[in-house]
């Protein structure tokens, strides 16, 4: 097939959908997207993953051929491929080669060639950072579209876009593998000086810099704080790590404002939103929020078996579409959960010499579709014990119902939740109806000041929270 040039016509295209659609749609659906190639009636280009692909053809791919169609009077087609071998987001709009808009390339092959020889060869891996933690191997779906495109916008633009990025939500969930992408593409694309790092290690880093400088009575403080300090990008994970701790987050304070007015780019985890770390001094939590902060909610359905169809090329086993439906649909916990029952399964075929099918899977993994999701006490069991309580259905307290009934009830479950689980506000609203982390704050704050206004009200939910601790002891 020889090679046509529509580039300066799909731009222009992009420059259309972008006033049309407004600025928040398009960098949500066409940041991602990169022209690749063109035949006489077709335009390939470039997807992050097959779950976009999916969503992009039934939402956008006829609207790009029509405007296709009207600037260059052609029934274009729009053939969309998984990017495989690229190792980070690549720009939109590219630049059209030198050969005639519309005309068959000359000396294509000598151009190709050209192009490879000039290629920059891929850098050794960061020591801190997995290499397998890129933006390719990364599936997006609807819980995680923005947060990936702000991730995106960061890598091509340190310390301009988006910063701080604070990314919150519950455990595996993918934000490690998202900061830690954004890391390894600004490596391989750049010159500039990046740091990852945990929140627990930065406090032993910290706390190691304290102690050694007493014992040698030298100034080790200087040389950790000149460390972080006098980098390009920071990335720091599980920022939760720092409620209580005072000392740290006065350094962590000092740190921040330093990177900050130097035009660095930092980057945050935290399994809740910034509002609601305890213990946590007031300037430091406004630093963290001053930013853009995004939660990454549990993927649903069609996302979780994207994930696992994305990960059976690795596994070098058959695993039948049946198999991946099965799982997504018993485990919606988070994305490491998912993949642990993948991992689980095809060990087990491979131990047994078993083909995996729909009944093998069924069997092995029965323990792991009827384990608890977390702790001791499920949300579950509290859930089930309010509406035994106040005689309703398990179900009505994940309906959007707003009877009075129903909200006490309702604000009684999830204040409970809250109180003796580790569950999140995020994780706790996916289990009353998908409600947001908000909402679910909002209740329990509400119940805390009525409990306090009302003898009765408090007396009836300490029963509650006996009967559903006696029960947890009984089974």
């Amino acid at each position: 097939m020889a090679d046509w040039d529509y580039s300066e016509f799909w731009n222009e295209t992009l420059k259309q959908i972008r006033t049309e659609l407004g600025e928040q749609d398009y960098t949500m659906w066409f940041s991602s997207l990169s022209y690749l190639r063109a035949g006489e009636r077709e335009i390939f280009v470039a997807v992050p993953s097959q779950f976009f692909q999916d969503k992009f053809s039934e939402r956008y791919k006829a609207s790009v051929e029509r405007t296709l169609r009207e600037l260059t009077g052609k029934d274009l087609a729009v053939k969309l491929e998984l990017r495989q071998k690229k190792e980070g987001p690549e720009e939109t709009v590219s630049e059209p080669p030198p050969n005639r808009v519309g005309t068959k390339a000359a000396e294509g092959g000598n151009q190709a060639q050209a192009a490879a020889a000039a290629a920059p060869k891929k850098k050794d891996r960061h020591p801190q950072l997995r290499d397998d933690y890129t933006f390719d191997r990364y599936v997006i779906g609807e819980n995680n579209k923005v947060s990936a495109n702000a991730a995106m916008g960061i890598a091509k633009n340190p310390g301009k876009a988006y910063n701080p990025l604070f990314l919150y939500g519950g455990v595996g969930l993918g934000k490690t593998h998202l900061i830690q992408a954004i890391g390894n593409y600004i490596h391989q694309n750049s010159g500039n000086k990046i740091i990852y790092i945990t929140a627990e290690d930065f406090l032993n880093e910290f706390v190691d810099a304290l102690a050694e400088g007493k014992m040698t009575k030298e100034n080790k403080m200087s040389s950790f704080k000149n460390k972080f300090r006098r980098v390009d990008v920071l990335l720091i994970d599980d920022i939760h790590i720092i409620e209580g701790k005072s000392s740290l987050q006065e350094e962590l304070f000092y740190t921040f404002d330093s990177l900050y007015n130097a035009k660095k780019q930092m980057v945050f985890t935290c399994d809740r939103p910034a509002s609601e770390l305890k213990k946590t001094t007031e300037r430091l939590v406004s630093r963290l929020k001053m930013g853009f902060n995004i939660d990454i909610s549990p993927p649903d359905f069609e996302t979780r078996c994207a994930i696992l169809k994305s990960k059976v090329p690795e596994l070098e086993v058959p695993v039948p579409d049946e198999v991946i439906s099965l799982i997504s649909k018993n485990v919606s916990t988070n994305i490491r959960d998912l993949e642990g029952a993948m991992t689980t399964l095809v060990k087990f075929s491979a131990m047994m010499e078993t083909p995996i099918t729909v009944e093998f899977a069924q069997q092995r993994l029965k323990d792991v579709f009827a384990s608890p999701q977390q702790g001791n006490i499920s949300v579950e069991s509290i859930q089930r014990a309010v509406a035994d309580y106040f005689s309703l259905s398990l179900a009505d307290l994940t309906r959007k119902k707003r009877t009075k009934k129903l909200v006490i009830a309702r604000q009684i479950a999830m204040y409970i939740s809250r109180k003796i689980t580790d569950y999140s506000t995020i994780e706790l609203g996916q289990y009353f109806g998908g409600r947001d982390h908000a909402t679910v704050l909002y209740s329990c704050q509400k119940m805390e000041e009525a409990m306090l206004l009302d003898p009765n009200l408090d007396a009836m939910v300490q029963k509650i929270e006996r009967t559903i601790k006696e029960n947890n002891t009984k089974s």
